[in-house]
């Protein structure tokens, strides 16, 4: 299919194809790149709430629900209260969660070489800026 005169189609069916790519090496794991991304990014923050941890990923609060719920159902992030406010929830991974992330990330990792090795330095570093150009877009 020739592209599509539009940037934003261009870019979604690019990133389809990305993360069939990063699905398919996280696999073995049992994980999908949303699940390894957001426990890669709780195991920098934790503790943290649902507001933290959302605007680290940039998700909306419905994607980032359903996600953790996933997680917490498969046992790898629990949530617990806050001592200083029972009313906030705080999420951290737990062993089965560290251990899932620890087996992920040397798939994680091979699939970002072989990214890189498609793209060669030239491809790399222009998708680098590009993706750093339109995240500064936002507002």
């Amino acid at each position: 299919m020739p592209p599509s005169p539009c940037h934003c189609a261009n870019l979604r069916r690019a990133a389809r194809t990305l993360t069939r790519r990063y699905d398919a090496a996280l696999a073995p794991a049992g994980l999908g790149v949303a699940q390894y991304s957001l426990l890669r990014a709780l195991s920098r923050l934790e503790p943290a709430t649902a507001g933290s941890l959302g605007e680290a990923l940039d998700l909306d609060r419905t994607t980032l629900v359903r996600n953790v719920a996933l997680l917490a159902r498969r046992g790898l992030l629990a949530a617990s209260a806050d001592a200083a406010d029972r009313r906030v929830r705080l999420l951290g991974l737990t062993p089965a969660g560290r251990q899932t992330l620890e087996a992920a990330a040397p798939l994680w990792e091979a699939a970002q070489r072989r990214l890189e090795e498609d793209l060669g330095p030239d491809g790399r570093n222009a998708l680098a800026a590009a993706l750093e150009a339109l995240a500064g877009l936002d507002g």
